[in-house]
């Protein structure tokens, strides 16, 4: 088997830095699929994604797929000739398909019976003869929701594509790939290199690069970025915050990375240190760098694109940039300051929420009384709750909000601090939108959580009211994520709280007509269906959750207390064969009229040893297993019914439910519905799919 090493390059104008690692990785995932479609096999891949480049590099590429024995069938055997030793116009038909004289046919055993059929063997792709279609098959599948054209040609792409490399071995000539010939002929740094490389065979890549300040590696070059910028932090006895997407958009701005640190006035420290990030890492790309008590320092990293000869220069260039953002938010936070947040209530009036859910001012009004009501319910002080949700929209009319959006309740925060309003209250301002994503941190005290809880629960109530439930893929509202919101604030923080009074007080809210009627139940069927991803994502089968929804519960609490215990159950070696049981059970009980009267057990109608021994063994457990369902301890509870499985198993093997006698039937209905409704009282475990 002959193999080549495959060099494939695609080489534009500055690429998408926040897209260029899923690019990459993407034009990778392509090439690969395209050989293994073809049945070529390979070795290593390597992915290379820079801001003037996307590379795939593959070792022991075959050049020429595997030969194929493959068989042809056709017609019967039998009907192969006619009675004169003719062939048939079946066989002769199927011969010339196949581009052969009919004696070239055999015949061939199937498991059908003898059939007429060609053997023959198909040689294996030419990888160079399709090559061509791979690379543009992967170009076409690549994430661009926006491609553009340039110049006079028709070819699209995310930019401008200057050169393309296509190298299997020393061949370089597979035809055009977005209007361009390919070659063997890069191009280095955009500054540090100058003119064309030409590539004498693929391997040369990386080191032929780097020779040019090219550091392709995505990964190598964010690893340089890292250890650059730790090393630039702790010349300065600091540490240098380096989020993981900024880190990705860094990585995507530079080819040669050189991390400089610069500086600015202290008296900027006096500005929330939020605004400050803000200005450094959105705007300018900078990572910011703080002290061993976590305060932010005067000084940032930067990353620049080029080794210069006087890096002082490029610092300063720096500097001059990043300080009138600074002074802007410095001027926006004094500027604030001078009025309170109470007194832009006002201005409130005079922003839509939503057409018919009314202004920003009547959403405040809203959840400061729902928010005051669940305070009641988790232990909040209510005077603060209400105080923090009445002021909780206002930083949105302020100078630094309207400038840095992000800075939302952040900055409501510092200014209610400056107002003099209570400790509780500004924190609150700041924490009510936590958790922001999966995983974020949620809010920290009680006041915090009810205003964060009333907020999305007077969201989802209003827009669903009005008939606008997300779908699909759209959700301009943020309703999934406001959702899962308030069941991580629910559970986590052990909240005993009921969603289905927490909407109808949302709903209480909003002025009659403006809430459809129903609605209170169907956001609540949309809350509690987000449990489903969420058990997903720790490793729980669905089975389990629908076995505990199947009860209709409304307390996320409770609810995720149930899914763990049957979860726990379902594992124990007896759950397979109750599970089984239940079903049974319901199956019949589902049988009946639905006007038939269930009674007491009657210990003098229960005749047969089996059923006897069920009896008992309930009215042992009921007592308590009722009572550890009372006190929640679902797990105990369904531990406890474990030993019922023996019980059950022999009642329906020696017992006849349907007997002829009506009395001893409907006592044999009682016997199970009690058993039914013993499980029930946890979950509907008859949704349980065990394997036994």
């Amino acid at each position: 088997m002959t193999t080549e090493t495959l060099l494939i390059e695609l080489g534009t104008e500055e690429l998408p830095p926040k897209a260029l690692k899923s690019l990459g990785l993407a034009f990778r995932d392509g090439i690969v699929m395209g050989l293994a479609q073809r049945e070529l096999e390979h070795g290593e891949v390597q992915w290379f994604a820079s801001p003037r480049r996307l590379a795939v590099l593959i070792d022991r590429v075959q050049t020429k797929g595997a030969d194929k024995d493959i068989e042809l069938l056709g017609p019967p055997a039998d009907r192969a000739k006619d009675a004169d030793g003719n062939w048939t116009p079946a066989a002769a038909g199927f011969a010339r398909k196949q581009g052969v004289e009919p004696e070239a046919l055999a015949e061939i055993d199937t498991p059908k019976g003898v059939r007429l059929g060609l053997r023959k063997t198909e040689p294996g792709i030419e990888t160079s003869s399709c090559l061509n279609d791979i690379i543009n098959e992967s170009i076409a599948a690549l994430p661009i929701p926006k491609r553009m054209r340039w110049g006079a040609s028709r070819v699209e792409f995310v930019r401008p594509v200057h050169w393309i490399v296509a190298m299997l071995g020393d061949n370089a000539d597979h035809g055009e790939v977005l209007g361009l010939p390919t070659g063997n002929v890069t191009r280095g740094h955009r500054f540090h290199s100058s003119g064309d490389i030409t590539l004498a065979r693929p391997e040369d890549y990386v080191d032929t690069l780097k020779a040019a300040y090219v550091v392709a590696n995505f990964d190598e070059r964010q690893q340089m970025i890292r250890d650059q910028v730790e090393v630039e932090a702790s010349a300065l006895n600091a540490t240098a915050v380096i989020d993981p997407d900024l880190l990705d958009e860094v990585t995507g701005l530079v080819e040669w990375p050189v991390a400089l640190t610069g500086s600015f006035e202290e008296r900027f420290l006096e500005v929330p240190a939020e605004a400050l990030v803000s200005s450094m890492k959105e705007h300018q790309k900078y990572f910011h760098l703080v002290d061993a008590d976590g305060a932010l320092k005067p000084n940032f990293i930067t990353l620049s694109n080029i080794e210069s000869n006087d890096p002082v220069q490029v610092i300063a260039g720096n500097e001059r940039v990043i300080r009138p953002r600074l002074a802007d938010a410095a001027f926006f936070f004094e500027t604030d300051k001078k009025n309170t947040l109470e007194s832009r209530l006002e201005k409130l009036e005079n922003i839509v929420f939503q057409n018919k859910l009314g202004t920003v001012a009547d959403k405040s009004r809203r959840v400061q009384a729902l928010a005051g009501a669940l305070a009641e319910q988790i232990g909040a002080p209510r005077d603060q709750a209400e105080r923090a949700a009445l002021l909780s929209k206002t930083d949105l009319v302020t100078e630094m909000v309207l400038e840095f959006s992000d800075m939302q309740g952040i900055a409501g925060s510092y200014y209610a601090a400056h107002d003099g309003e209570a400790a509780d209250v500004a924190s609150a301002l700041a924490q009510q939108y936590w958790p922001k994503f999966a995983g974020d941190r949620l809010p920290e005290t009680a006041t915090a959580c009810a205003l964060g809880l009333a907020d999305r629960l007077d969201t989802l109530v209003g827009i669903f009211g009005i008939g606008q439930p997300p779908t699909g893929s759209k959700d301009p509202f943020a309703l999934r994520r406001a959702s899962l919101a308030v069941l991580r604030i629910i559970v986590e923080k052990n909240f005993d709280l009921d969603l289905r009074e927490c909407l109808t007080l949302a709903a209480a809210g909003y002025p009659d007509s403006v809430i459809a009627e129903g609605t209170t139940e169907q956001v609540l069927d949309y809350m509690i269906e987000r449990f489903r991803a969420w058990y997903e994502e720790e490793s729980i089968p669905v089975e389990v959750f629908k076995a505990v929804s199947a009860r209709n519960l409304s307390k996320p609490l409770d609810i995720q207390r149930r899914v763990h215990a049957v979860h726990a159950f379902s594992q124990l070696p007896e759950a397979a064969a109750l599970a089984a049981a239940n079903k049974r059970v319901s199956n019949i009980l589902g049988k009946l009229d639905a006007d038939h009267s269930f009674g007491a057990i009657d210990e003098d109608l229960l005749t047969e040893p089996p059923e006897q021994a069920l009896a008992a063994e309930l009215g042992r457990l009921e007592g308590t297993a009722r009572e550890l369902i009372s006190d929640d301890k679902y797990s105990e509870a369904l531990a406890s019914l474990a030993v019922l499985r023996e019980p059950v198993d022999a009642f329906f093997d020696g017992v006849m439910v349907n007997a002829e006698d009506e009395a001893l039937r409907n006592n044999r209905l009682n016997l199970l519905k009690s058993l039914r409704d013993l499980f029930l009282d946890v979950a509907d475990i008859s949704q349980l799919v065990v394997a036994k």
